[in-house]
């Protein structure tokens, strides 16, 4: 337990103490036990009576009468009016000794409030302290320009643990030997680079890596997110970031991460309604500290985002973010790699082929190969067994990749004749086809995205560049499924919405973005990044005409529907092959490359 925690402890106690000492006093002042007006006439006639105290309150006339008796015992006696008591005492021949009005006891009614709400506000202070110490790290109360990085040192995490990212380790070996020995650069001249900014997508190991690189340097490590510089005060956020530099140079040489940077580097004075004033002074005030240390100061500043299009440039220039990493998902060795890490703990059974699992898993990032895995363990041990077999694996790729199979799910057998002849199209067209396939995995199963089926291709090499006849191929695939509806229903239903839309998709960036058509010729009319909010401004023109955009739709809708008449080509030549398939999911609502492949021959 902290000092905080015990100092609330403690003040919480003085104050229950304090309250059960008030309340017993209140409720036993003065009581010895009940006494009544006619047991004192009674004792007054008997002549047991000794002699009698009257005490008024300060309320009049209510008081308290004090009788002494004979055998020594004294009794109280509260009356509603000690003027007519008096009398009764003196019919009786005993002569009354009569108090003075008592006055209010300052200690009570002015001393004693303000020690409680005094020891109130103690308490409420001592409560928030303690929680802005363990939310802070031991800050104190009303911190709120401390910085709230967190230092780590040591190597918990060393490049020996980053797989994958080969060519990105390279880029920053010299980081490292910077780190280790400054001296050698120094003597040439050499300027380390400032700052280092890892871009890429989610998940791709960006903080993993700098992690990595102060552990493999054995330096110390500041960690932030760029949002935890952002506060509802004005000037927090540059205080914060002033706190964290000169803490930086303290610890000399070290390295500075902040993660997703683009929280507060976003460019100025943009979006609806001007800028953010707060997040452009934090800005500014970083701009300043990365371009205000002497040069081989041994500080240098990580950053990783996956919006470096919305950085400000101010940010990105020489002698502040010198040099840009990108890091990319791994290629089918860099995943293969990279299971083979997060498997070291886990226990693999003998069928089990992480060759293959990195083959069907292209285009996934580290920590979707990390989930992939852990989905395959809780799979194991929810099955009662000690290791992990490749039908685990194969049940998480289709729960993480497309959702988990929906089987109690009730479907009448007309929707299920429809699904099984729309996968079975897509199907086909992924065999047939050469830039798109083979087939892995065909289903009628719905899943939890909503999809009655699916069709699941395995490719078979990782490709760099996307070409103008793999594109269309794209096309004819994804509108395989509705094509097979038209051919054996003579109808189509509302399950081919997404296929339609991701053919639409495809067509339009071959138009627009990456000039495949002859007709609008390379020209690249693409406005999907000209969105609000994320650096540029709400107020732009279009960049075409009504003319070329009419022309546009035109070519789009000429290649859709070009793929659409190619696409049911080939499946009428191959419609024997499209009862079987579906006729054969029907059966089995799931069948495997094998099985497909066979009904070919």
């Amino acid at each position: 337990m902290g000092k905080g925690a015990k100092g609330i402890n403690l003040t919480f106690i003085f104050i229950l103490v304090l309250v059960l000492v008030l309340v017993w006093a209140s409720t036993n002042s003065g009581s010895s036990g009940s006494y009544t007006k006619g047991q004192f006439i009674a004792d007054m006639e008997a002549g047991l009576v000794v002699d009698v105290e009257i005490h008024p309150n300060v309320q009049v006339p209510t008081g308290m009468l004090r009788i002494t008796l004979r055998d020594g015992d004294q009794r109280n006696l509260y009356v509603s009016d000690v003027v007519e008591m008096q009398e009764v005492v003196t019919s009786y021949r005993i002569d009354p000794i009569v108090k003075d009005v008592p006055q209010e006891n300052w200690f009570i009614t002015e001393l004693l409030p303000l020690l409680m709400l005094l020891v109130v506000v103690v308490f409420m202070f001592s409560m928030m302290n303690a929680q802005n110490a363990g939310n802070s790290g031991g800050g104190k109360m009303m911190n709120f320009g401390k910085s709230r990085a967190r230092l780590t040192t040591g190597g918990e995490v060393t490049l020996k643990d980053v797989a994958g990212l080969c060519e990105e380790k390279e880029d920053l070996e010299e980081i490292i030997d910077f780190l280790k020995d400054p001296a050698k650069y120094t003597k040439v001249g050499a300027r380390i680079p400032k700052g280092v900014l890892l871009e890429g997508a989610p998940g791709t190991g960006k903080t993993l890596l700098a992690k990595a690189i102060a552990g493999e340097a054995n330096v110390p490590f500041f960690s932030i997110s760029g949002s935890d510089f952002v506060e509802m005060f004005v000037g927090v956020g540059a205080s914060r970031v002033r706190d964290l530099f000169a803490e930086a140079k303290k610890n000399a040489p070290c390295i500075i991460f902040i993660d997703e940077i683009d929280a507060v580097a976003r460019r100025r004075g943009t979006g609806m309604g001007g800028g953010h004033d707060e997040r452009e002074q934090t800005l500014n005030q970083m701009l300043v500290e990365m371009d205000g240390f002497g040069t081989n100061e041994g500080i240098i500043v990580m950053a990783a985002t996956n919006r470096v299009d919305i950085l400000d440039p101010a940010i990105l220039r020489p002698g502040r973010f010198d040099r840009k990493i990108s890091v990319s998902p791994p290629d089918v060795k860099g995943r293969e790699e990279i299971l083979n890490v997060h498997a070291k703990n886990k226990p693999l059974a003998e069928d089990v082929d992480l060759k293959q699992v990195a083959q069907t898993t292209a285009g996934f990032t580290g920590a979707d190969l990390e989930n992939l895995l852990n989905e395959s363990a809780i799979q194991a041990a929810k099955e009662n067994r000690a290791y992990i077999r490749q039908e685990d694996i194969k049940k998480s790729f289709i729960k993480v990749g497309i959702g988990a199979e929906k089987k109690s799910r009730i479907i009448s057998e007309k929707e299920k004749r429809i699904t099984a002849y729309h996968e079975a199209g897509h199907a086909i067209l992924f065999h047939i086809l050469p830039e798109v396939g083979p087939v892995y995995t065909v289903s009628i199963i719905p899943t939890g995205l909503g999809a009655a089926g699916y069709t699941m291709p395995l490719p078979e090499k990782d490709e760099m560049f996307n070409t103008k006849g793999r594109m269309l191929q794209d096309i004819m695939v994804s509108l395989g499924g509705r094509i097979a509806e038209e051919i054996i229903f003579d109808d189509v239903t509302t399950g081919a919405s997404s296929d339609i839309k991701k053919a639409t998709k495809v067509a339009r960036a071959m138009v627009t973005r990456y000039g495949f058509s002859e007709n609008i010729g390379v020209i690249n009319y693409d406005e999907e990044d000209n969105e609000v909010f994320i650096g540029r401004d709400l107020a732009h023109t279009r960049s075409h005409s009504e003319a070329v955009a009419s022309e546009i739709d035109m070519e789009i809708k000429t290649i859709v529907d070009d793929c659409y008449k190619k696409a049911k080509k080939i499946i009428l030549d191959h419609e024997k092959v499209l009862h079987a398939c579906a006729e054969l999911l029907l059966e089995k609502e799931k069948i495997g490359r094998e099985e497909f492949e066979a009904l070919f021959e």
